[in-house]
């Protein structure tokens, strides 16, 4: 048995939607899982059209809703054949139906809860799951679409809720395994979940890749395929840079920290199940099925440079609480911690002297109450537009020299660190520095680090005499010997 789960970009379009289909067709001997997340975009359409409706402007949210259906109405018609495709096309209808009447309640009261929030988001994985299900259908496949939270059991923290395992691996168990025992494909929508009373919650954005993991955990999977648009884990966001190459073998602590400093190919909470199941972690690309992506496991080969990757975390604020009356008191750290639990705030980073600590956190999570709080302790002060960039990799503590290799790369670039944190974690060096700064920290990081690749391809360029046969097994021996 094995998890399957596309992103919205694999479930986009109808020909996405084929291509995923014919993806799944050739897992059937793994008895596949497969779990989606909304079509690209509609999710943000649902947060757009949401934001609308409570500010009054009813119009330009039932007007995005009509503009999502036709999107729906379209994909479906090209995907599926008459026969099946009325029922699609009526259960389609009626979805929009029911999401027009929540959004002309918005706006009746004016306001968009984080309940009602999580009851309207949930309609681009519904709408996807029956899509795709019922394409699977028409190409052959015995496939049902399942409705996730009928199995996927949270608390009551709408908008980010948590998981209840026990509940969730007994309901997975229970309802679909027996499905995948008879050969049907189960098509579930990621990120959708509900509480133990039954009203709809999410997972938070991302949250499909969680929602694999769950389901993949709960029925002790085989393994689990985050399939999505890019070659599986990079050494660096190739956006940031051209040269930056993929990883074909990565531990679950590595690929971890990565996911939680920036790296955008996992959701930072997907791990956590498998790890504790040592199920092993595939990132495929959908789009290119001959790419090897990434396999991540419990433990990984090591790697030929300092760091497996690098990554970057935008948007971060660094709050410093000082307080030099607190000078040797007891207790003062877990003052200021249980302020950020009391808001239910993670932290990334923190740097502490005997009177001073200094933390970051996502300034999307800085609220005017969490300062006010922390000002009755000691002095804040708030620090906006930082960048945390992490440099993973095995053991660095015992290598020498290596601090010293990170900051002489980014002095180049005349970029001032703020914050540093090294020694906490054997396989992370954090630090932070001006958003601005970041994707030049980034580029000079990885110039430092990752060279060879760069430097073997200037070689290759010297030689043009090289025989087509012999550069091409050349070419391709150099690139393995310098992949992480």
């Amino acid at each position: 048995m094995i998890v399957m789960k596309f992103g919205g970009t694999s479930v986009e379009d109808a020909k996405a939607i084929d291509r995923v289909a014919k993806i799944v067709q050739g897992r059937l001997a793994h008895r596949p899982i497969v779990v989606v997340s909304a079509m690209a975009k509609v999710t943000d359409g649902l947060i757009a059209m949401g934001r609308a409706a409570a500010m009054g402007d009813l119009e330009a949210s039932l007007d995005l809703s009509r503009q999502l259906r036709e999107r729906h109405v379209s994909v479906s018609s090209e995907l599926v054949r008459v026969p099946q495709l009325r029922p699609l096309l009526a259960e389609i209808e009626s979805a929009f139906d029911r999401m027009n009447e929540l959004l002309k309640g918005i706006a009746a009261v004016g306001e968009l809860s984080l309940r009602t929030g999580d009851n309207l988001y949930s309609f681009g994985e519904l709408l996807s799951s029956r899509v795709v299900a019922a394409a699977f259908q028409s190409r052959g496949l015995n496939s049902v679409m399942f409705d996730s939270r009928q199995v996927m059991v949270t608390d009551t923290r709408h908008g980010e809720a948590t998981p209840l395992f026990e509940e969730t691996n007994e309901r997975c168990v229970g309802q679909i395994a027996p499905l995948v025992k008879r050969g049907v494909v189960p098509v579930m929508g990621g990120f959708i979940a509900s509480t133990k009373d039954g009203v709809p919650a999410t997972l938070g954005r991302g949250g499909s890749d969680f929602s694999a993991a769950i389901v993949g955990a709960a029925l002790d999977a085989e393994r689990i395929e985050i399939w999505t648009d890019v070659e599986g884990m990079m050494t660096s966001d190739p956006r940031v840079c051209a040269n930056a190459r993929s990883i074909r073998v990565i531990s679950f602590e590595e690929a971890a920290e990565l996911a939680h400093f920036g790296a955008k190919v996992l959701h930072p909470a997907t791990l956590v199940p498998a790890v504790q199941k040592n199920i092993p972690v595939y990132v495929l690309n959908s789009r290119d099925l001959k790419s090897k992506g990434t396999c991540i496991k419990s433990c990984a080969p090591p790697c030929k440079t300092p760091f497996r990757a690098i990554a970057a975390k935008k948007k971060i604020t660094i709050i410093s609480v000082s307080a030099p009356r607190m000078l040797l008191a007891h207790g003062y750290l877990r003052a200021v911690f249980e302020v950020f639990e009391r808001y239910h705030i993670p932290v990334d980073l923190v740097s502490t002297s005997e009177v001073s600590i200094s933390l970051t956190i996502e300034s999307r999570l800085v609220v005017p109450g969490l300062v006010k709080d922390l000002e009755k302790l000691a002095e804040v002060s708030v620090e906006d537009g930082k960048a945390i960039i992490c440099l993973v990799g095995r053991k660095i503590r015992g290598k020498p020299g290596i601090a010293a290799g990170v900051f002489t790369a980014i002095a180049a670039g005349g970029i001032n660190v703020r914050m540093i944190s090294q020694g906490a974690s054997e396989i992370n060096v954090s630090f932070v520095i001006d958003e601005n700064d970041a994707n030049l920290a980034v580029q000079l990081l990885h110039e430092h680090f990752f060279p060879m690749q760069q430097k073997k391809s200037a070689s290759r360029a010297k030689k043009p005499r090289v025989a087509p046969a012999l550069l091409s097994r050349t070419a391709t021996s150099g690139y393995r010997e310098t992949r992480p």
